[in-house]
Order: C-alpha cells, then sequence, then structure tokens
C-alpha cells in the first residue's frame, strides 16, 4: 500500500464511523417521532379523509412539530458523540456531521413514516363514507428538514469549541502566582 493510501485510511474510516453514527441516530430517532406521537382520527366523507374534531385538526401538525423536537435531541447526541470520540481530522468530522446528519434526518422520517399509520389520502379513496382512519404521520413544508442536522451541528461546535478550551488550558497552564 503507498504512503498516501495508509494516510488517507484513517480519515475515510473516520468519516464512515461518524455518518454510520449520525445514520443510527436518525433510524433510533424514526423509532421515537412515531412513538410519542398521537395520530389525528377522522373519518371518509365523499372518499377524502376529513378530521372528526378540532383536537384531531390540530392533530395533523403535532407530526412535523414533534420531528424538530425529536430530531434535534437526536442531532445533539448523535453530534457530541461524533464529536468526543471521532476527531483526529475535524474537518473529516464535520464533513462527517454534514453528511451522515443529512443521512439520519432522511432515515428518521423514512422510518418514523413506515412505522405509523398508511396514508389516510389513499386508504380514503376507496373507502366507504363514515369509514374511520388515523392520519398519517408527516412533516409540514421545508424548515423542520434542518433540525437533526442543526443538532448535530451545534453539539459538534460545543465539544470542539469546549474541549479547545480545555485543551490550551492544559497545553499552557498559566504561570505560578507567588505572594509576596
Amino acid at each position: 500500500m503507498s504512503p498516501d493510501r495508509a494516510s488517507l485510511r484513517p480519515a475515510l474510516v473516520q468519516l464512515a464511523l461518524a455518518i454510520a453514527v449520525l445514520a443510527v441516530a436518525g433510524v433510533l430517532a424514526g423509532v421515537v417521532w412515531e412513538w410519542v406521537w398521537t395520530p389525528p382520527h377522522g373519518a371518509v366523507l365523499d372518499h377524502t379523509w376529513k378530521p372528526l374534531d378540532e383536537s384531531s385538526l390540530r392533530g395533523q401538525f403535532t407530526g412535523t412539530g414533534w420531528y424538530v423536537v425529536v430530531g434535534s435531541i437526536a442531532g445533539l447526541v448523535g453530534g457530541a458523540l461524533v464529536a468526543l470520540f471521532l476527531d483526529r481530522q475535524p474537518l473529516v468530522t464535520l464533513l462527517g456531521v454534514l453528511v451522515g446528519s443529512a443521512l439520519g434526518a432522511w432515515l428518521m422520517y423514512v422510518v418514523g413514516v413506515a412505522l405509523g399509520p398508511d396514508d389516510q389520502v389513499e386508504a380514503a379513496r376507496t373507502a366507504k363514507d363514515g369509514t374511520h382512519l388515523l392520519g398519517s404521520l408527516d412533516v409540514s413544508g421545508a424548515s423542520p428538514w434542518i433540525a437533526l442536522p442543526a443538532g448535530a451541528l451545534v453539539a459538534l461546535t460545543l465539544v470542539f469549541l469546549g474541549l479547545s478550551a480545555v485543551h490550551r488550558s492544559t497545553e499552557h497552564p498559566p504561570p505560578p502566582r507567588h505572594v509576596a
């Protein structure tokens, strides 16, 4: 193996591990997201799904709220783990957090939706009027997608800045004070 390849291998392993940690965090977050979310109740009217009451109408938006909460926490935990244990090459760690957290956010969505109820719009098309159906788990808008990556980057920043301050203070201790 050439010297260039030998020096590149640890960086690639670090990158792959960082991506894997955040992908696993995303999968676990998808499970938690579906677990904490309460599906809204609705009924079929003219082959369309309608919420049963005001509570169910509000419930259609709780999926997005819970996605942001759970995704932010997963990002903070995953980003902190990566920053603490995979910090040999900080730029590689940063790249791993960027790629891994984006993958984790997508996996969180895919897993959560797969575990949740079927799409109520599709089910209502073939159901009889009056059939009760649960609403499906979903995310509204684009902004919730940054929850997990933002949490991971915040954790990475805090760990790197915090550890660099600790490292600086132990590397160059202040001179002893002489009391006269």
